[in-house]
């Protein structure tokens, strides 16, 4: 089933099409959804100086909002079967760096949400678990690549951001580079959806190294790092 998380009209039709699915199965009361991942999800990245608030609100629409929209619309049958809602955040959740706010600012507000709705739904008995994988070989690189190329920095500002579209392009490149298999990931959520005690959240692949050395390092010393990999 095609589903854009940012159109209300399909969103509804989705949580029909589950009520329908279940409904004609017959095996137990319609309505029931044992699990939900919501995967769905964009890259954008530049300066936020000069980052167009279109841009980041677009941001907020498909790894927020939309994913918001799918959950509330699918709660019901989630709390029908005691289900489980997994929600693909990031070591972007947890680590930001330079040129890459809109999409790290989006998965932490992601993660704020995946914390909120698990203390929400105890009650209900559905668990909420946060996946967060460092980067993995999707065409997501590539998209993420085209959105950068897009960045027009305004003369006056030259100074300060002429190296922004390489330094953002090598970020791309080195961190794609690093990509696990999505397979890796895949294994993850099912472990996510699966087993009888869930964590609160799984790290995935590369990011754990990335996460301790932020959690670890004093600020001025991780962003000395960050700046010196970035060629900035």
């Amino acid at each position: 089933l095609a589903l854009d998380v940012t159109d209300a009209a399909q969103i509804a039709a989705a949580a029909e099409f589950v009520r329908e699915q279940t409904a004609a199965d017959g095996r137990w009361p319609a309505g029931r959804l044992d699990g939900l991942v919501n995967n769905a999800g964009i890259g954008l990245g530049g300066p936020l100086e000069i980052l167009p608030l279109e841009d980041l609100r677009r941001q907020f629409e498909v790894n927020v909002f939309g994913q918001v929209a799918v959950t509330s619309a699918l709660l019901g049958a989630l709390r029908a079967a005691s289900g489980r809602i997994v929600f693909l955040s990031s070591v972007g959740g947890r680590v930001a760096v330079p040129f890459n706010g809109p999409y790290s600012a989006s998965k932490y507000a992601l993660e704020a949400i995946g914390d909120a709705l698990r203390g929400e739904l105890y009650s209900s008995h559905v668990k909420v678990v946060l996946v967060e994988p460092g980067s993995v070989k999707t065409p997501i690189w590539d998209k993420t690549k085209a959105e950068v190329g897009r960045v027009q920095i305004p003369p006056q500002l030259e100074a300060e951001y002429g190296e922004v579209v390489l330094a953002a392009e090598k970020l791309i490149s080195d961190t794609a580079a690093r990509a696990i298999p999505p397979e890796q990931v895949a294994a993850t959520i099912e472990l996510a959806l699966t087993a009888r005690r869930p964590r609160a959240r799984y790290i995935v692949g590369r990011a754990k190294g990335m996460i301790l050395a932020r959690t670890i390092l004093p600020t001025a010393v991780f962003d000395r790092i960050v700046r010196r990999a970035l060629g900035i």
